[in-house]
């Protein structure tokens, strides 16, 4: 037999936490980020009216899960747009949401950055 025994620390230097949610490791319910390949990229546009108070709500689905990717070119199509809207991690990927119906303006700027769509 040995002299070897675990032993409990509940010291924070001893604990492996996560850069983004600062829980442990075994814990951790981050979603792994994407690499980015915009040429790659299928986007699904859709109108959505239903749940949302009658307002028109311009939806696009199919974009990597990448948060930081997601949030730089949300705040992009808002600004180009002029209106509101935000940005979701989806369970299979990530999409973006644009207050109305703001197709066509939405359309030419994915264009512009070579992302392919589809459902206009």
């Amino acid at each position: 037999m040995s002299n070897f025994r675990i032993v409990f620390s509940t010291d924070p230097k001893d604990q492996v936490t996560c850069d983004k949610c600062k829980k442990n490791k075994a814990d951790c319910i981050c979603v792994a980020e994407e690499e980015v390949h915009e040429d790659k990229i299928m986007v699904v546009f859709r109108l959505e009216k239903s749940g949302r108070g009658g307002k028109t709500v311009t939806v696009m689905d199919g974009f990597p899960k990448n948060e930081e990717y997601l949030k730089k070119l949300t705040k992009e199509l808002k600004s180009k747009c002029g209106v509101g809207g935000t940005h979701i991690l989806g369970p299979k990927a990530g999409l973006i949401e644009i207050q109305g119906d703001k197709r066509e303006v939405l359309k030419k700027l994915l264009t512009q950055k070579n992302i392919k769509f589809k459902g206009v």
